[in-house]
């Protein structure tokens, strides 16, 4: 992983009590930078409470334009983390994705705000025919026009955080037998989050990379099986697995979203869960001067050693 090099200035987080955020707090304050962390609620702005020192704290709703944009006050930079991969009928994607986006872009458009560094998702597109995938997209598109100067990372599973990703992983490493779609059959590209957290801070170092749009990604592309069983080997368990039926899962999920207001999975869900990522990184890593870290020392620290719990997570 690349260094960053000690920058001043005020930089707002939002979505900042996530695991992730809280890596990428305390990595701006080390190199001299001022943070203010931008949460929903007084319940995970206690989450901040404990780091050392605790960033300034602003608790607005995503669905509070007007507070979001007294939130910039004071700010030359924003790091957008917000995302939702499952919508409820209480977290939307339009408001998490678009309605946040257009609220920054309005801030920045009446004050000194320009910089902004937004996380987006491996396969958002504007044509894409999920509802997810979509939704970043058009998001990234209100964040990429004038006169922001916004850098997008695309990013696809992080590793090393207290976050869903992690605990599947780590618990599936464990199981002698693991039930996966279509037999785990999806190709992940996982990253390291402590590489996530350098190529924030590299991009926000980085003016040049002002309207870019950067696929960010681990340095192996691979079956999700197969990720399973590299996890599992390094604690000498060796897997069978089962294979579930796409359509079967889809079928539930459809169910689910019929049914409940809040169901386990949705079938947009499930579309961006099963989408195979596969990119060259190079050109990303050359831009923002990063040095991705190995899978295999990846796994290491978050599956056989069972922590990375302040490391960071996905969007």
């Amino acid at each position: 992983m690349a260094a960053t090099h000690a920058f001043a200035g005020r930089v707002l987080v939002t979505g900042a009590n996530g695991s992730l955020g809280r890596a990428l707090i305390q990595h701006l304050q080390a190199s001299g930078r001022t943070v203010r962390a931008l949460v929903r609620s007084e319940r995970a702005a206690a989450t901040l409470r404990s780091l050392a020192p605790p960033p300034e704290l602003a608790i607005v709703d995503w669905s509070d334009a007007p507070g979001l944009a007294r939130a910039t006050e004071g700010c030359d930079a924003v790091v957008h983390l917000v995302g939702v991969l499952k919508e409820t009928p209480t977290q939307r994607y339009a408001d998490a994705h678009e309605g946040t986006a257009r609220a920054l872009a309005t801030a920045a458009t009446h004050g000194s705000l320009r910089r902004i560094v937004y996380l987006s998702i491996l396969g958002a597109d504007l044509e894409s025919g999920n509802a997810c995938l979509a939704s970043k997209a058009r998001a990234e598109a209100i964040l990429l026009a004038a006169p922001l100067a916004t850098t997008v990372l695309r990013l696809p599973m992080v590793l090393g955080g207290d976050d869903p990703a992690t605990w599947a992983l780590r618990a599936r490493a464990r199981k002698s037998v693991v039930p996966l779609v279509r037999g785990g059959a999806s190709l992940e590209q996982p990253i390291d989050a402590r590489d996530v957290v350098a190529c924030i801070a590299a991009a926000l170092e980085r003016p040049q990379l002002a309207g870019c749009v950067l696929d960010v990604a681990g340095p192996e592309s691979l079956a999700r099986r197969e990720l399973v069983r590299r996890a599992a080997s390094l604690l000498g368990n060796t897997p069978r697995f089962l294979s579930i039926p796409l359509a079967l899962v889809r079928g539930f999920a459809a169910l689910a979203e019929r049914i409940t207001a809040s169901p386990p999975l949705t079938t947009a869900m499930l579309d961006v869960l099963e989408h195979d990522d596969r990119i060259d990184p190079k050109p990303a890593c050359g831009a923002l001067g990063i040095t991705l870290t190995p899978l295999d020392d990846t796994l290491r620290r978050v599956v056989a050693s069972g922590s990375g719990n302040a490391r960071g997570d996905s969007t």
